[in-house]
């Protein structure tokens, strides 16, 4: 028994060693990273889809009142809503805490700095849009108009440029910093079909998504291009297709986000005004 439990202890270790040369030398190793972080991204957003399927059919009774398109999008915003929260922390961390994109490294310049964490993050990104961007299609308009398809498009070619070239990647990360209203506008729809609208969770969660939007989606976008400016003698040595993104994604986004911010300010105008 001691002789065949040592030899399965052996096996064990030596299945576990394989494995992190496999994870070390190939998945992680710097040439294959945008392609395993791009299918590790998929396999998420599979992962996460089949998991809501089968969690809120026996959990919650508004997801068994409603029909077949609204329990896609019912899963499919659960999809975001884990993409969001993934993405928004990451993004937070590179460009507020991490020493990646400090000013006091003056070795090399700004727009050219990456690391395998942040090219890896990126990939797992590109990985969602591509799957959300697919499902929208697929089900057009179901999921989403022309602005979710422009929107999800102009995403992917920015993130997946910025995954594989290692440029502007902190420009990048600023941007997807706005995926933290995300999980509340997903909540917001959560709510309408569990027949809430009327509730104080809904205005609530009005009021919510009216800051976080200024906040990651106005006011943040105004410092990136401020940022931008301070950094442009940087910026400018960038190749001509990822100079370009810089100035046309975020413009681009920036007034969509304006557009979407007039919106909910309206809406809930409207919320508050019933209340009174």
């Amino acid at each position: 028994m001691v002789t065949v439990s040592k030899k399965t202890t052996m096996v064990l270790k030596s299945y576990h060693s394989q494995g992190q040369v496999l994870v070390r030398d190939y998945l992680l190793a710097d040439p294959f990273v945008p392609y395993t972080s791009v299918l590790g991204g998929l396999f998420a957003c599979k992962l996460v889809y089949e998991l809501s399927q089968l969690i809120f059919t026996f959990y919650s009774k508004s997801y068994s009142g409603l029909t077949k398109i609204q329990k896609i999008e019912w899963n499919n915003r659960t999809m975001s809503t884990i993409h969001a929260i993934f993405i928004a922390s990451i993004s937070s961390y590179f460009v507020f805490w991490s020493d990646l994109f400090s000013d006091q490294h003056v070795d090399d310049l700004i727009t050219f700095r990456s690391s395998t964490l942040s090219t890896f993050s990126l990939g797992v990104s590109v990985g969602y849009f591509v799957a959300d961007l697919t499902m929208i299609l697929w089900l057009y308009p179901s999921l989403g108009g022309i602005q979710y398809v422009i929107h999800h498009s102009l995403s992917a070619i920015a993130v997946a440029y910025s995954m594989s070239s290692g440029e502007g990647q902190l420009y990048t990360y600023m941007v997807l910093i706005s995926e933290v209203t995300t999980p509340e506008i997903n909540l917001r729809w959560y709510l309408d079909m569990a027949g809430m609208k009327r509730s104080t969770a809904y205005l609530i969660n009005g009021v919510v998504i009216f800051f976080a939007w200024l906040v990651a989606r106005i006011l943040l976008f105004v410092y990136m291009f401020y940022h931008v400016y301070l950094h442009y003698d940087q910026v400018i040595q960038m190749h001509i297709f990822g100079y370009l993104l810089v100035f046309v994604v975020p413009s681009v986004l920036a007034v969509m986000n304006l557009m979407w911010f007039w919106k909910i300010l309206k809406g809930l105008k409207k919320i508050l005004a019933k209340r009174q």
